[in-house]
């Protein structure tokens, strides 16, 4: 059973299809994030001659996305691993060729936090992992288990913007003197019982930010983004299109700095500086970023804080 729904469907046909997909001779997607398959089911649907590789590391969601996408089969393929890894191989005279549109959609599917099973979501009990690849890292008990109290702190303030990071540090610390943080009931108790009284009731949990920077650091999110931005614009043929969606201002703020420092801009973290000339690379296709409509809020309220970015390669 499918529990996801794509985001910004409509949006990403606008900004991402180009003129050879109505072409006889079609053209080539790699969905970097394929989760259960709602975006390229989207343009598989729309483009008959479409040819799409879909790319995810979980391959229990794999699964799910095959069944999916059944009806395509014969143009679509699926990749078990990290996008980076199967984009550096494009255009080295293998036979894909290089693509005309890559999708980044760097949010977690709901089928993680309602089937996945792996701490992703603190309302029932699940044991805490938060790997995509749970074959390779390091678990989110772990994490909690093995750094220091200065290192949980960091790692809520700068994954997550934690305001009280230090107090959910330090509360973590001495929890785990007496028994081992490993179920996600135990760690929402902790952070409740250490942010002050007042933060208990807001329309976000306390624990939501502590979750997501657990996540963020199990796999590596943050870490793995600035690259995987260049690996993708690198595989992209000359007219094609990178559209990235992004849920936190901290992911959509490396997207902005990047797409910026293509489009002959400077970019803190990316080559080039405000005194350096930067070569002209791309043409941004969305100014601003793009967000659901109100229809999308009303039917897909998960939607909410995505926000997409688009552009072309020169």
């Amino acid at each position: 059973m499918i529990v996801h729904t794509p985001v910004l469907p409509e949006e990403l046909i606008r900004f991402l299809a180009t003129e050879s997909l109505s072409s006889q001779a079609g053209e080539y997607m790699v969905d970097c994030t394929l989760g259960e398959g709602g975006h390229s089911a989207v343009f598989l649907s729309r483009f008959p001659n479409l040819r799409v590789t879909g790319i995810d590391a979980d391959k229990e969601i794999i699964k799910v996305a095959r069944e999916r996408l059944k009806e395509f089969d014969g143009r679509i393929e699926f990749y078990r691993g990290w996008a980076q890894d199967f984009l550096r191989g494009l255009g080295a005279g293998e036979a894909h060729g290089l693509p005309g549109i890559i999708l980044l959609d760097l949010g977690v599917s709901l089928y993680h936090y309602r089937k996945g099973d792996r701490g992703f979501s603190f309302r029932g009990v699940e044991t805490l992992d938060m790997r995509i690849d749970t074959e390779s890292g390091r678990s989110a008990a772990e994490i909690l288990s093995h750094y220091s109290e200065a290192d949980l702190a960091d790692m809520f303030f700068f994954n997550a913007e934690e305001r009280y990071s230090r107090r959910i540090a330090r509360a973590i610390v001495e929890a785990r003197r007496q028994a081992a943080i490993t179920d996600t009931c135990a760690l929402e108790r902790i952070v409740w019982d250490a942010v002050p009284a007042y933060c208990r009731h807001r329309r976000l949990h306390p624990a939501t930010k502590v979750f997501q920077a657990l996540r963020v650091e199990a796999n590596g999110e943050l870490e793995k983004l600035p690259g995987l931005l260049e690996t993708a614009f690198s595989a992209l043929r000359p007219g094609g299109r990178l559209g990235v969606i992004t849920f936190n201002s901290l992911e959509d703020r490396i997207v902005k700095n990047f797409f910026r420092a293509r489009a002959g801009g400077s970019a803190a973290g990316f080559r080039g500086s405000s005194e350096t000339p930067i070569v002209k690379e791309a043409l941004l296709l969305t100014a601003k970023p793009v967000t659901p409509s109100r229809e999308e809020l009303i039917s897909n309220p998960p939607s909410r804080s995505a926000k997409l970015r688009a552009l072309l390669k020169l």
